[in-house]
């Protein structure tokens, strides 16, 4: 983004940020809000207890009994799972509908090893606990919510609102694949998407507000297995070639391989506003990058850091290994698993290729299974508007900073599909209570009340106001 560009849009935030209405919450609109996420933890929604179709059916039902048509309202069977679609028609007046998005679907939970019971929602010492209470059924309860309560006050957006929700986004992301590839005419030309499973906000170890993340890209999760193969043959008459001895020369290969430095305007922009937060040599070296895109020195130096080599390159790295059949028997195979996490705008053939050229000719590399790629989102000012007015309306002064994912959400399939989207994500927590996928997990009650402020904000600025 150009330095004019960016004052222009600083210029709406301001604006918007004055302009953006915090309306207070009512007593009915929380309890609202909070039992809809009550009952949505309370379903065992991830592969094993495979209540995600039960949950689309009840969250079916609150959009129905609310006045929405029963033809806007759909629970989308897909294997194993199901998705739920919401359709909130507007006048037409604001443009192309907006897409929000979250996911149904959570990731196991053994009750034997929480400390309390992980499908119920439990509010204790300022947290609300339960599988799925931040990743990703705070958000989703809190879109359902706003949803409910701005068409129980007859707001009508300038354009139609879509909700998403998906039902396996924790495994394969099929469910979305298959909406895109099928059923697109359900987008109705969908402009962009707000999705409430990425971004978010940092708080400091005293609960002090610090920073907000806008998620405007994510990395390309692909799996390669690379191969050896050999005849193999009695362990007693060992020969010169072994695929074990082969594969780890290909392993060693890899390991002193980097991908080529790269950046975009997500990356930039996120170098330039943390650079001087982080402070000493790493700041320093990411002022420097944002102002040289590229500059090798910079990049060595954060590429040191495993917090920041992902930013800078796409990356792989061996996670599992496998070799063998037999104690007594030469290897037949051996294979390792390459997980690599591909910088967007790159393709996962051309990672394939790059990984092959470098593992070398005795060995194969191979997909373990299609990866989807996407590039990053353009710097909206609408939306960077929209989103520090909602930020705003809760943590004023706090700043708005582009981020790259290096994990993946159901956006890497909306952007693959030409649908720019923004990980706007309300909550607001402490690095050492995030809990996401492990025991345990929580959600701080004020960032989720404080939620439907920003929910309510994210559409009244971006549909209209009523």
């Amino acid at each position: 983004m150009s330095r004019t560009a960016l004052a222009q849009t600083l210029g709406a935030i301001l604006l918007l940020c004055f302009a953006a209405s915090a309306q207070a919450q009512t007593p009915a609109e929380r309890a609202q809000a909070l039992d809809i996420y009550q009952r949505v933890v309370g379903f065992d929604t991830s592969i094993e207890g495979r209540q995600t179709p039960a949950m689309g059916a009840y969250l079916a039902e609150r959009f129905r009994a609310a006045g929405f048509a029963a033809e806007d309202v759909r629970v989308l069977p897909f294997e194993h799972t199901a998705s739920l679609y919401a359709r909130y028609r507007g006048n037409g007046s604001g443009g192309a509908p907006i897409l929000f998005l979250a996911h149904m679907d959570v990731v196991p939970a053994r009750r034997a090893d929480w400390e309390r019971d992980p499908f119920t929602l439990i509010e204790e010492n300022g947290f609300f606990f339960g599988r799925g209470s931040i990743d990703n059924k705070s958000g989703l309860a809190l879109i359902a919510a706003t949803f409910l309560q701005l068409r129980a006050e007859g707001f009508v957006p300038s354009r139609d609102l879509i909700i998403w929700f998906s039902g396996d986004e924790e495994t394969t992301g099929a469910a979305t694949a298959d909406l895109l590839a099928n059923h697109r005419d359900l987008l109705g030309g969908a402009e962009f998407a707000l999705n409430s499973d990425a971004g978010g906000g940092l708080l400091a170890h005293d609960n002090t507000p610090t920073a907000y993340f806008l998620q405007t890209a994510e990395k390309t999760y692909a799996d390669f297995i690379v191969t050896a193969r050999n005849p193999g043959g009695h362990s007693s008459l060992p020969r010169a070639d072994n695929a074990i001895f082969e594969l780890m020369d290909a392993i060693g290969r890899l390991r002193r391989h980097q991908f080529p430095v790269m950046w975009n305007d997500t990356t930039i922009a996120s170098f330039r506003a943390t650079g001087a937060q982080v402070g000493g040599a790493e700041g320093a070296a990411m002022l420097r990058f944002a102002a040289r895109p590229g500059d090798s020195r910079s990049a060595a130096a954060l590429s040191r850091n495993p917090a920041y080599v992902g930013q800078l390159r796409t990356t792989c790295v061996p996670t599992m290994l496998t070799g063998g059949h037999a104690e007594n028997a030469l290897p037949q195979t051996a294979t390792v698993n390459v997980n690599c996490r591909i910088f967007p705008g790159v393709s996962p053939a051309s990672v394939q290729a790059e990984l092959q050229r470098v593992a070398g000719t005795e060995v194969e590399v191979s997909p373990r299974a299609p990866a989807t790629a996407s590039d990053a989102s353009p710097l909206r000012q609408d939306v960077m508007a929209a989103v520090a007015a909602a930020v705003s309306a809760n943590y004023p002064g706090i700043p708005i900073t582009p981020s790259m994912s290096a994990g993946a959400t159901d956006g890497v399939f909306f952007r693959g599909a030409g649908v720019p989207t923004y990980g706007v994500g309300e909550a607001f927590m402490r690095e050492e209570d995030e809990f996401s996928h492990g025991l345990n997990e929580r959600n701080p009650t004020a960032s989720f009340y404080n939620g439907l402020t920003h929910w309510r904000t994210l559409v009244t600025t971006l549909a209209g106001q009523r």
